[in-house]
Formats: C-alpha cells, sequence, structure tokens
C-alpha cells in the first residue's frame, strides 16, 4: 500500500519495525517537535499491544491462554477479551474462513518454499486443522477468562494483530493532537484528516504483478485499506500457483486469487477481512461484501481480472 507523501516542515514521519513489521507512521499540520513526541507515544502504543498479542514471549497473555489449553480458564486483560470476542464475530460472520485458533497447525506441512513440490493428502491436510475450531474458545464474560477447550489448541492474531494496533495508535494519535496522519503497519494503513495540501489522502493499490508500482487509487479520510495477496510467499506446484493462506476449514491452501483488499472505516475490520475473503473465493467472498455497510473490496485473480464489490470507487491506473 502507497501514499502519495510531499511534507513540508509541519509534519513528521517515522519508520520502525515493530511486531516484526515495517510500520510507518506519519502526522502532518502540527509542528514537528510535537508530531516526534506524538508518534514515540504511538510507537510505545504498539510494542505494549504486541506484548499482549505476542506468541513469542512465554509470558504474554496469549501464550499464557495456550498454555493452559484443555486444563483450564486463563484470565486476561479486558482489551484482549474484547479482541478475541471481536474475532470470534468475525469467524461467525465469515463460517469459519477467519480462526484465531489456527495456531495449531503443523506448520512442517505448509514451507511455502522452493522445496514444497507436492501438497499433503486430503486426510494429512485434514488432521493438521483438527484442533482449529473458534468454537472451542469459552469466553467468561464476568470473570474476564479464556479457555481454549482442547489440549493443543492454540490462537493467534496474525490475521487481526496489525490492524488492531494501527487502529489503537490512530486515535491515541488523535487524543494528543494529530488532527492528521497515517498509520501504515506493513500494508495495513488507516488514515485520518487530509494531506498537507489540504485535500483527501491518496492511498494506492499494489499491483501484485509488480508490488513496486500500484494499479489502482482511492481518495479518502478517515478510510483504512488492508491487502491479503499470494504474491509474497507462494508455492507452484503442477504449474499451479498455492498461496501461503490455508483455508482452516480444509488444511489446504488457496488458489486462484491474486490480491483481496479491503476498504472500510476500520484498519482492524480491514485487516480481519482480507484474508478470510480469499478463502471464501471471488463470488461468496463479494457477495458477503456486499451484504456489510460502508465497507468496499477489490478481487484480482489468477487471470489478472478485476471484481469490485458493489459500492466501490476506486480509480484505475494500470492493468
Amino acid at each position: 500500500m502507497y501514499t502519495n507523501l510531499n511534507l513540508p516542515e509541519n509534519s513528521a514521519r517515522r519508520v520502525a519495525k515493530l511486531m516484526g513489521n515495517r510500520f510507518e507512521f506519519t502526522v502532518s499540520g502540527i509542528a514537528h517537535d510535537e508530531g516526534e513526541k506524538i508518534i514515540d507515544a504511538a510507537i510505545a502504543e504498539v510494542r505494549r499491544i504486541e506484548d499482549l498479542l505476542t506468541t513469542f514471549h512465554p509470558q504474554s497473555q496469549t501464550n499464557i491462554v495456550n498454555e493452559n489449553a484443555g486444563i483450564k480458564a486463563v484470565p486476561v486483560d479486558r482489551e484482549v477479551f474484547e479482541l478475541i470476542k471481536r474475532s470470534i464475530r468475525i469467524s461467525q460472520l465469515t463460517d469459519g474462513a477467519f480462526d484465531i485458533s489456527y495456531g495449531s497447525i503443523d506448520k512442517s506441512l505448509w514451507n511455502f518454499d522452493v522445496h514444497m513440490t507436492s501438497l499433503p493428502d486430503a486426510e494429512t491436510a485434514r488432521q493438521s486443522i483438527r484442533l482449529i475450531n473458534y468454537r472451542n474458545i469459552i469466553l467468561d464474560e464476568n470473570a474476564c477468562t479464556v479457555y481454549l477447550k482442547e489440549k493443543g489448541m492454540r490462537i493467534g492474531f496474525g490475521g487481526i494483530g496489525k490492524g488492531y494496533a494501527a487502529e489503537s495508535a490512530r486515535r491515541l494519535m488523535k487524543t494528543m493532537g494529530a488532527e492528521n496522519g497515517i498509520v501504515n503497519a506493513a500494508g495495513d494503513l488507516t488514515t485520518w484528516g487530509v494531506r498537507p495540501d489540504g485535500q483527501p489522502w491518496t492511498i494506492g493499490i499494489v499491483d501484485p504483478n509488480h508490488t513496486d508500482k500500484i494499479f489502482a487509487s482511492v481518495d479518502g479520510t478517515d478510510i483504512a485499506v488492508a491487502t491479503s495477496g499470494n504474491y509474497e510467499k507462494y508455492a507452484v506446484i503442477g504449474g499451479k500457483k498455492y498461496s501461503h493462506t490455508i483455508d482452516p476449514r480444509t488444511g489446504m491452501p488457496v488458489s486462484g486469487i491474486k490480491s483481496v483488499t479491503i476498504i472500510c472505516q476500520n484498519a482492524e475490520l480491514a485487516d480481519a477481512l482480507a484474508t478470510p475473503v480469499t478463502i471464501m473465493g471471488i463470488r461468496v467472498g463479494l457477495n458477503l461484501i456486499n451484504q456489510i455497510r460502508n465497507i468496499g473490496c477489490i478481487i484480482i485473480d489468477d487471470h489478472d481480472r478485476i471484481y469490485m464489490s458493489s459500492n466501490i470507487n476506486v480509480h484505475e491506473e494500470i492493468f
């Protein structure tokens, strides 16, 4: 995802590696020193969220929940509880195409590199996903606890965490006085206010065939955009390209779609919907998006055909 930035002196921008990804923070229409302080606070906020959600730290709340799968319910911060609750709603909405309990899948089956020359058989794939089931995430609203019913279950926030962090940083930056800005969390992007010239932000959508170019753009403010694509990690088997995205309902990688871009007003929601629409496929995915207000979708299939939801408004630039 790209934005057209030509920043004047009354602005600030910084790039930082957070949550294992490249985050870019931009504010404009504010004194540079003040903007730098606001970006400092935004980076600290993302790091705080990373500490809560990471699966790479044994003492994170996520890991403690996972370690107690099939054993006992674990108290968590209300913030984590509510994120899990929203994640389960997305699972219900997408009929399980989005599922944060994907963490138990056997990664050894899916390395998606030059050494991957065949797919596992259907039974092996089914066995690899036997613990993935959002219905077995049990929440206790009053006690604010999370219990994974099956031993070996694991939750993870790879499909929603960056969007949540970007949205949280945006809210904090606005509260601190940044009236115009962008948070770009490795392509999960949220904007507010206007560009330095007073015009709406222009967000470019990556061409999946040439990731240094864009094929379309959208103008707006207070919008969020997220893209899920097969152009960064994939395998070609028997002449067919398979995305690194695994369907949690079958255990098999998806094919047929190069990228899905979601445009809405919330980075968390955009992040959470991009991958399941990829899994659901063009017809079912667009049908879902067309039933939800204020959400747009652009899909590019393996033959470079472009499909758009009924309410989308973009400027086509390539293709």
